[in-house]
């Protein structure tokens, strides 16, 4: 029989320097568990593996009886596995022990440090592969199975068929999680080489007009709350994520009496500063000692909006997410330079600005007025 070993020093970087057997004296382990106990004399088995730089590593292995030929075989590969993973945790070789662990769990875990798609792609995941799925599971036919239930797949919250771009996004996360697996030597082969993209389809980036936000802050709304929540997203772009979890020590003040926004935007994780207007600030008076949109949830940017929309006589799909679009636009329009509402926004790159305010480029609308069929009067004297 084997002693269980345990790690009882580590070295600067953290490899065990020794390992010992467990102090249970008279347990019998082997790499399943415990199989018993033996009450004969002890016989130590004793072997060192050296590391290049970190002096020696230690594996003893303790019998209480003079060991066979077949005890002593077995008590080798057990130390000779020990070493392995050993080598494999200090050199980061990859280890087969990991594959055995959830990949679910480990997708899971990661996702809750990222925005809500993450956590939306999960769950498809988990319903996918019926709540259950180690790394070892993971290999391209089974990995085109996903992709290909994505496509079919309906919307968890509302049971209708999934968006494709939606779809195609959930895709993208799931390849991302599966790239961090590579890496960090979870998986051996780099599964994401082999499979193809969900392409997006272009949408319609749906916006006000100033006008039509005009009509909407006049129109009558049964909802308070959610009144001031889709004007306030107009007026400062912020996403109802943020709005959401937005609270009073968020709102600060600049030396001149203005005021600001400074905090950390729910989807990227990034701390964010977004200077707001007198009138946005007036939106969200009195100050309370609850979050600045009390009350308000996701779920009456539904039906309710709707209506809401609808009494003020505009007649276009709009979510939510189109008042982030409507601050953009109007910014454009208004001669706000695109670098600028890049700022307002907080987005990384320019060209993802660009997608939002493509039709309100003051450089398109100028060269739209080159071309003209009517001569221009001129008052030249021969």
């Amino acid at each position: 029989g084997f002693l269980r070993y345990t790690a009882t020093e580590l070295g600067a970087d953290g490899v065990p320097t020794r390992l010992d057997p467990a102090t249970s004296e008279g347990s019998v382990w082997d790499e399943d568990g415990e199989i018993g106990r033996l009450d004969n004399e002890e016989w130590l088995v004793q072997r060192c593996v050296q590391f290049e730089a970190d002096g020696y590593a230690t594996i003893k292995m303790y019998f209480d009886h003079k060991p066979t030929a077949k005890e002593i075989e077995k008590a080798e590969a057990i130390r000779c596995n020990i070493y392995s993973e050993i080598i494999n945790e200090k050199y980061d070789f990859f280890s087969n022990k990991k594959t055995k662990e959830s990949f679910l769990d480990y997708f899971e875990e990661v996702s809750r440090t990222k925005h809500n798609k993450w956590l939306s792609s999960v769950k498809h995941f988990s319903a996918f592969c019926h709540g259950e799925c180690s790394f070892e599971e993971l290999d391209v036919e089974f990995c085109r199975k996903f992709m290909d239930y994505l496509l079919k797949a309906k919307s968890i919250s509302t049971g209708k068929q999934l968006n494709r771009n939606s779809a195609a996004d959930y895709w993208i996360i799931f390849r991302n999680i599966l790239n961090l697996a590579y890496r960090e030597r979870r998986i051996k082969e780099k599964i994401v080489d082999y499979l193809d993209y969900i392409k997006w389809v272009p949408t319609v980036k749906e916006s006000l007009t100033l006008e039509e936000l005009r009509s909407l802050y006049n129109t009558p709304c049964s909802i308070e709350v959610m009144k001031k929540a889709v004007i306030f997203s107009c007026l400062t772009g912020l996403r109802r994520s943020d709005i959401i979890n937005l609270t009073w020590e968020n709102v600060r003040k600049y030396a001149d009496g203005g005021r600001y926004l400074d905090f950390i935007c729910q989807k990227t994780k990034v701390q964010t500063v977004v200077p707001i207007s007198n009138e946005a600030y007036e939106l969200i008076q009195p100050e309370t000692d609850k979050p600045v949109f009390a009350g308000f949830t996701k779920e009456m940017s539904n039906n309710e909006m709707r209506r809401w929309l609808k009494d003020s006589g505009i007649k276009k799909h709009i979510t939510f997410h189109c008042f982030r679009h409507t601050y953009a636009s109007l910014q454009m329009e208004l001669g706000t330079d695109i670098y600028t509402v890049q700022h307002l926004l907080a987005h990384k790159n320019v060209s993802t600005t660009q997608i939002y305010v493509a039709h309100a480029s003051p450089k398109t609308r100028e060269a739209a007025n080159k071309i003209k069929l009517k001569e221009e009067d001129t008052n030249e004297n021969e």
